[in-house]
């Protein structure tokens, strides 16, 4: 029999792999190592390969490209529903199989080299900002045990430096001091750190062109225009701006039936780190236009801020910035303000 989709249950070492015909039936099933998957897979005709959306499919996805096969990455909740009683290797890999035959499934872009270390240019600033979080935290955490306090955020923290290493007359412990010195020589690294990384972004963003037109729109600024080329799919993964902006988790909640529509709370489904800078480049728009004297009379933006909260106004003004994103990429466009009539 014809072998036409081939799931794989990715692992560290063993892989699982479940050959099926166009009609489901099963061709065979195998468990082979890591290191004999891509002669297994050149031995065979090209066909549908199907795996999860998971850690290092991304690497697989390119590497079975490479030999002719053609690849599909599904998310794993979408597997779930396909497996059969017990979980397990083979049990996962007949439920991909299955999964990647169905007409309607959504699927997952492979993503370039190129792709994935820009990603990671992200990824390493996101951990060094959260990391000099913990470590402002711990220092306001453990001084405040001393009647040491200063004011909130990262612009104030120096004030607790001056009052720990400058002032003598503060009574420390010397154990105590020396932790916190080193707290604060950490937190310097951390600093240099993220406008190291900064800065890196923001030059890839000047030479990047899907990047500089997506900075055009207001609200984006390099850091979100960075995080929308190098983490969202391909613009043609959807029908429309609408569909793009439920991807990121801006849409509400349904639990509609029997014809009756019922909306819940913003979804947060998709990719967390574009909508979590999507809504603050929204509220700094809406910041912008209040130092202003409020946006123009009329307007969408001014309608809303008269009946609603400023943040739901800003997560709506998120939404609509990203069916401007969408239809920026597919256009290969510049955005352009719409004058008033």
């Amino acid at each position: 029999m014809e072998v036409s989709i081939i799931g794989i249950d990715i692992a560290k070492n063993v892989f699982q792999f479940h050959g099926a015909t166009a009609d489901g039936s099963t061709v065979f099933r195998r468990k082979i190592r890591r290191g004999c998957v891509l002669d297994f897979l050149s031995a065979q005709t090209c066909c549908l390969v199907a795996m999860e959306a998971c850690a290092s499919s991304h690497h697989w996805g390119r590497e079975i490209e490479r030999l002719g096969h053609e690849v599909r990455l599904i998310p794993p909740q979408y597997v779930k529903p396909f497996r059969k009683r017990q979980k397990n290797d083979m049990a996962d890999a007949e439920a991909i199989a299955e999964a990647a035959a169905r007409a309607g499934m959504r699927f997952v872009a492979v993503k370039s080299a190129e792709q994935q270390s820009r990603s990671m240019l992200l990824k390493t600033r996101e951990l060094f900002v959260g990391q000099r979080t913990q470590v402002i935290n711990t220092l306001r955490g453990h001084l405040g045990e001393y009647g040491i306090v200063a004011a909130q955020g990262p612009s104030h923290i120096r004030k607790l430096e001056a009052m720990v290493i400058d002032d003598e007359t503060t009574e420390l412990p010397l154990i105590m001091r020396n932790m916190c010195i080193r707290l604060f020589d950490h937190l310097s690294i951390l600093d240099w750190q993220i406008d190291d990384l900064t800065s890196r972004i923001e030059a890839a963003a000047r030479m990047d062109e899907n990047a500089q037109r997506l900075m055009t729109i207001p609200g984006i600024g390099p850091m979100c225009a960075m995080a929308i080329s190098s983490l969202a799919p391909p613009r043609e993964s959807f029908r429309k701006g609408r569909d793009f902006a439920a991807w990121a988790g801006l849409t509400p909640k349904q639990n509609s039936t029997g014809g009756k529509t019922r909306l819940g709370r913003t979804s947060k489904m998709g990719q967390k780190d574009i909508r979590r800078l999507l809504i603050p480049g929204a509220m700094s728009v809406i910041q912008s236009n209040e130092r202003k004297g409020g946006a123009p009379d009329g307007s969408w933006l001014d309608r809303m801020l008269k009946r609603k909260p400023k943040l739901l106004v800003a997560i709506a003004l998120a939404n609509k910035m990203a069916r401007m994103a969408w239809a920026v990429m597919k256009n290969e466009d510049v955005y352009r303000v719409q004058l008033a009539a």
